[in-house]
């Protein structure tokens, strides 16, 4: 249809020295939201803002569909049309989240990855190109509408049970014990010395400590996008970056992209694991056909104990890290990653020299390595991956996620990512109410046919390695019978 209305085009308004309403800027050129324009963001949503309002474009589903690549980018947020294109490459959370949704109805995703609305709002107004016409329903006409709507009124019966409201209490306690941990390793070398008893007891302490920290960032992570103030992003990278030597916008790019399409390929990062492994139905028989063999993927089961397992930590996320930060040159990252080194030089150098200290940092990440893979790897790897299928958020997370069983230890053990779907469906909610909302989204799968699966902690380590047997069996038959 012919725009009535004209726009900046592409969502450029903030890209070449024009400013946002109601926006500021630094030094640096990136926007700084004030008090006044959100008040008059929240006055507008409200309905008391007393400015006329424009004639918008009216579109039709047909018509979105089409601007769904990178070079031209559309979203639907509650019927509303806004060109990303230009805004993508300055998307806190990475461009490649938006273009995995262009074409689409965003509205679930949108909601559940931004914390602060009246905010976000700041940078979508200058975005807005139009609407979905009368007659176009508001999702995409493949997408079951009633369950949309039953989850987004659970989500707003979640809202006004406080259910996104953070305990201070409880992520103080889990900080306070990550830093007793720290300090207590280095009094130990301090009072005892590096003798091989009290090397392996510190080196088993900060095990714990580094386990625990990966699992509190992970919660700021997930509030860093779009947020008032800058307490989240500093905490993020105390915790991954100064206590665990890895990179911030590393995490970020590739989790906020697990995220929004879980194991649906090649949109997720984190199952793009080949040449290596081969997960899931589809890239097996792909290699298969293609009689691709780097290595022989029929005991890929196995060797996941001698690689998988214990290379994850200390090989994989530090070369992936450090190759991000060295390539694009984000010097905030390298500074407070080189402030890990530091602190372990400064405080377990004397005692260890400078090879030694080396060598204990990459022997506490090598003992980490099997935690970590296991409680991130059980609820993806045995759970269904596809190339994309255009559904609604709901079954998106439900479909690629699974639970592990709730009690003290399994909570405390994986840092309650074995509340898995919820985590999915709602990450900007605080971990310490997922299992009150469990029973909530259990009997909306129910209504809806879908699989809830919850299951014994060793029952899904040992699901992994079924998995992979599983697409190695997929791989093989491919491979020698086609």
């Amino acid at each position: 249809m012919k725009l009535e209305v004209k726009h900046a085009g592409n969502g450029r308004l903030a890209g070449k020295g024009q400013q946002h309403p109601g926006e500021t800027r630094q030094a640096n050129g990136k926007p700084v939201t004030n008090e006044r324009s959100e008040d008059s963001v929240k006055q507008e949503a409200n309905g008391k803002c007393n400015v006329p309002r424009k004639i918008l474009n009216m579109y039709s589903w047909q018509e979105i569909q089409r601007h769904n690549r990178e070079a031209d980018q559309w979203l639907v947020i509650n019927r509303k049309v806004y060109d990303v294109t230009g805004w993508a490459r300055r998307h806190p959370g990475g461009h490649q989240v938006l273009s995995h949704y262009a074409g689409e109805d965003a509205t679930d995703v949108f909601r559940a990855m931004h914390l602060k609305l009246d905010i976000v709002r700041l940078y979508l107004k200058p975005l807005l190109i139009g609407e979905l016409a009368p007659e176009e329903p508001s999702q995409e006409r493949n997408k079951n509408s009633q369950l949309v709507e039953d989850f987004q009124e659970l989500r707003r019966t979640l809202e006004a049970m406080n259910m996104f409201k953070a305990n201070r209490v409880f992520f103080f306690l889990h900080l306070a014990q990550i830093l007793i941990l720290e300090t207590l390793a280095w009094l130990m070398v301090w009072h005892f010395g590096n003798g091989w008893l009290v090397t392996i007891f510190i080196s088993f302490l900060l095990v714990i400590s580094q386990g625990q920290s990966s699992f509190l960032q992970h919660d700021t992570g997930h509030l860093s996008m779009f947020t008032k103030s800058k307490w989240n992003h500093l905490m993020q990278k105390f915790l991954l970056s100064h206590l665990k030597g890895l990179s911030t916008k590393w995490w970020n790019y590739q989790h906020f992209q697990h995220h929004v399409k879980p194991n649906i390929y090649p949109k997720d990062p984190d199952i793009n694991v080949g040449p290596l492994f081969l997960v899931g139905d589809l890239q097996p028989v792909k290699y298969g056909k293609k009689k691709i063999k780097y290595i022989d993927y029929e005991k890929q089961h196995l060797y996941f104990y001698m690689v998988g397992i214990p290379l994850l930590m200390p090989v994989y996320f530090n070369v992936k890290s450090m190759q991000l930060m060295y390539c694009q040159r984000y010097w905030d990252d390298i500074a407070w990653v080189s402030s890990f080194y530091i602190r372990y030089f400064i405080t377990l150098g004397p005692f260890y020299g400078i090879f030694g200290t080396i060598l204990l940092i990459y022997v506490v990440k090598f003992l980490e390595s099997p935690w970590m893979t296991y409680v991130t790897q059980m609820s993806h790897i045995p759970m269904k991956m596809s190339r994309e299928e255009h559904r609604d958020w709901f079954s998106t997370q439900v479909l690629a996620t699974c639970n592990v069983e709730q009690s003290f230890f399994n909570d405390w053990f994986t840092g309650h990512l074995n509340f898995q779907i919820e985590h999915h469906l709602f990450p900007t909610m605080p971990r310490h109410n997922y299992h009150k909302v469990a029973p909530l989204v259990r009997s909306l799968c129910a209504k809806h046919g879908l699989p809830y699966v919850s299951k014994p902690m060793l029952e899904a380590f040992g699901d992994i390695v079924r998995a992979l047997k599983k697409s190695a069996a997929l791989w093989r038959d491919a491979y020698y019978k086609t």
